[in-house]
């Protein structure tokens, strides 16, 4: 009897102990982050190509909040198709030009997890304001398309 009480003992003892290797050895897991690029030239005149390029990581590519990196944020991001039916049917588009250029009170752009294009854009257009209102437009008519109907 003392035999098997040992028996028991001893493969209980093993059983911790490996069950603590294991836990030791297999990576924690960790939160998802924002991988931080510098801006690239995306051409001002196609507001699409710019939402492909600078929006849709966090907003997606139908722009309803579900890009790739949305999981990482701390806000998560809006969904942009509701920005009409969240106004009265009526799409707000001085709103979201502000918003882009950093003029607007907004909880997530401007925060570490979205930037303010406004100061983006005009540094990749060598600060012609001309340009930079060129992209703020496009990419406010753009956005305006992906409303839900």
């Amino acid at each position: 009897m003392r035999v098997m009480k040992f028996i028991s003992l001893a493969v209980i003892l093993i059983m911790i102990a490996a069950f603590a290797v294991v836990a030791q050895t297999t990576p924690a897991q960790t939160a998802p982050t924002v991988k931080h690029v510098p801006i690239s030239n995306t051409a001002s005149n196609s507001g699409k190509e710019m939402f492909n390029s600078y929006c849709a990581v966090c907003h997606g590519i139908t722009g309803k909040g579900d890009g790739p990196a949305a999981s990482a944020m701390k806000t998560p991001p809006t969904d942009l198709t509701a920005l009409a039916q969240k106004n009265g049917a009526k799409y707000p588009a001085a709103h979201v030009a502000a918003v882009i250029r950093g003029q607007a009170n907004t909880p997530s752009h401007g925060s570490q997890d979205m930037p303010v294009w406004g100061p983006l854009f005009s540094s990749i257009s060598q600060g012609h304001e001309a340009q930079v209102q060129q992209r703020v437009t496009n990419l406010v008519q753009y956005i305006d398309t992906l409303q839900a109907k």
